[in-house]
């Protein structure tokens, strides 16, 4: 359902989302294949599916490591094995590379906002806070052992962030409920940043696009902390 990319795919049928799935549509098109989100899809969706015959292969898109696998196990599912080992090779070499020109960067502690109502972040095994990490970033909640957890206003100043990111579909009030917090040193920095949420929020090899932002970013938030003197000083 919410397939944009490449333009060509909005010409094609929908049949549901990571959730749900039209059943009646479904057996009209006679898929070969089925792909399945692991994170996503409820285990009793695809068991009804294969049920129901068809092939369903369950995808893992936790890690940037799984983007370079499920891409090469993809093309060996779609007889495109080669050109899908390319494009997997490609991204772990660019994801290397974003990894070593930001290596020595010094450390920043980093919230990222999934949502605002109710308030989610993600977890050190999400992609995303891989990428914080590669770009010489420290996610506050890196202790967190769930992939995307809830939490309160309380632990995010408990934490103080010195940068806050969230994606931009969340428009340009993402962080607007932080104002009431001034002390927070994201806000005392000014160090908001909204990333493109269209590349960052899948786990393709666009993500890469995300990531440059972040690092981007990361690198304009330690200019402004070097800048600006703490409320202790």
């Amino acid at each position: 359902a919410y397939s944009d990319y490449p333009p060509a795919v909005e010409t094609l049928p929908h049949v549901g989302d990571a959730f749900t799935i039209d059943q009646e549509r479904l057996a009209l098109l006679k898929p070969d294949l089925l792909l399945a989100w692991e994170s996503g899809t409820p285990a009793h969706v695809v068991d009804e599916l294969r049920q129901a015959g068809y092939k369903v292969e369950v995808v893992r898109t936790r890690s940037l490591d799984d983007i370079s696998t499920t891409l090469a196990r993809i093309g060996e599912l779609a007889g495109t094995k080669q050109e899908a080992r390319k494009v997997a090779a490609e991204f772990a070499v660019e994801l290397q590379a974003l990894g070593d020109r930001n290596r020595d960067n010094e450390a920043i502690r980093v919230f990222y906002q999934v949502s605002k109502r109710p308030l989610y972040t993600v977890g050190p095994d999400h992609y995303a806070s891989e990428l914080i990490a590669l770009c010489g970033g420290r996610n506050v909640f890196e202790d967190v052992g769930e992939l995307a957890p809830a939490i309160d206003v309380e632990a995010v100043i408990d934490r103080d962030p010195e940068v806050m990111l969230a994606g931009d579909d969340a428009g340009s009030d993402a962080f607007a409920e932080w104002d009431r917090w001034p002390s927070i040193s994201a806000n005392r920095f000014g160090n908001r940043f909204l990333l493109p949420a269209d590349e960052l929020s899948r786990p393709t090899p666009r993500v890469l696009r995300a990531g440059a932002v972040i690092c981007e970013s990361l690198q304009i938030a330690r200019e402004r902390r070097s800048e600006r003197p703490s409320a202790a000083d």
